[in-house]
C-alpha cells in the first residue's frame, strides 16, 4: 500500500525576507503519517520545513514552502506514482500576495483610476528593484490573490485513489461545522472529510469528526485517535475496492 499525506502550513512570500503564513505545526500529519508506518504503508510526505517531522523507515519526505510549490510537488508525485490513498491534512493558505505598495504608491494609482487596480499596482510593485520592501514606511499595503484548491486537483489527477480532506473553521455550532464538511465532501468528490474547530484543539487535545460519502459520522477527541480513525477506515474501504 502507497499513500500520499500533505502536514504542515504552507507560507506565502512577500518579499526575500517576510511571509504570510498559518499556525499549523503539522502535527496531526505527523500522527497520521507514524501510524499509517506502523502497518509498513510506504508514505509520500509534503510537508514544510518548519512542521513537526514523524519518524518511519517507509516516510519519505517532499519539503515545501508555499502553496505554489505544494501544487507542484503534488503533481509531480501523482503523475509518477499511483496512491491508495491521498491524506490531505495540510493547511494550505487560501490566498498568496500579488503585490506589496506603500500607502502614497496605492493612493496614486487610485488617482488616476485605471481599468485594472490590482494590474496597476502589480506593474508599481515591479518597478521596485531591491529584493527586501524598505520599511522607511508607515503602511504597507499588501494586494492577495486567490490561491487554487489544491483538493480539487486530487481526484482529477488520480480518480480511484481514496481521498481524505479536512475542514477547519473556529468556534461555530456543531450542525455548521458537519454542514460545512458534508459540502466540502460533495464538491471535491472525497471518501472522507475530517471536520474540526480551532475552538476545540489544544496540544493533543483534538475533537475531530469524521464524515465519509454516506455522511455517516465517526468522533474522536484526541490527535492520535483521529490518526488511529483515519488508518482504520481508509484501510477498511482499501480492502474492498
Amino acid at each position: 500500500m502507497r499513500i500520499l499525506i500533505t502536514s504542515g502550513g504552507t507560507s506565502e512570500k512577500i518579499d526575500d525576507v517576510r511571509a504570510i503564513t498559518n499556525h499549523s505545526s503539522g502535527k496531526l500529519g505527523k500522527a497520521i503519517a507514524e501510524s499509517f508506518a506502523k502497518e509498513d504503508v510506504v508514505i509520500d510526505l509534503i510537508t514544510t520545513r518548519n512542521a513537526v517531522k514523524p519518524e518511519g523507515k517507509t516516510i519519505h519526505f517532499h519539503l515545501i514552502d508555499s502553496t505554489a510549490d505544494l501544487e507542484r510537488t503534488l503533481k509531480d508525485l501523482m503523475t509518477v506514482n499511483t496512491y491508495d490513498a491521498v491524506i490531505h491534512s495540510m493547511a494550505v493558505s487560501d490566498f498568496t500576495p500579488e503585490s506589496s505598495v506603500t500607502l502614497e504608491d496605492l493612493e496614486s494609482a487610485i488617482a488616476k483610476e485605471p481599468a485594472d487596480l490590482p494590474k496597476a499596482l502589480v506593474d508599481i510593485a515591479n518597478e521596485r528593484t531591491e529584493k527586501k520592501i524598505s520599511s522607511d514606511t508607515d503602511h504597507l499595503v499588501v494586494v492577495l490573490k486567490k490561491n487554487p484548491k489544491i483538493i480539487s486537483l486530487i481526484k482529477n489527477l488520480q480518480p480511484k485513489t481514496i481521498l481524505v480532506g479536512f475542514k477547519l473553521l473556529v468556534d461555530v455550532p456543531m450542525i455548521e461545522l458537519l454542514n460545512v464538511a458534508k459540502a466540502s465532501l460533495e464538491k471535491n468528490h472525497a471518501d472522507f472529510i475530517l471536520a474540526n474547530d480551532l475552538a476545540e484543539i489544544r496540544d493533543e487535545k483534538h475533537h475531530g469528526y469524521l464524515i465519509n460519502k454516506q455522511h455517516k459520522v465517526k468522533e474522536a477527541h484526541t490527535k492520535t485517535e483521529i490518526a488511529e480513525l483515519i488508518k482504520e477506515e481508509v484501510m477498511k474501504l482499501e480492502e474492498v475496492k
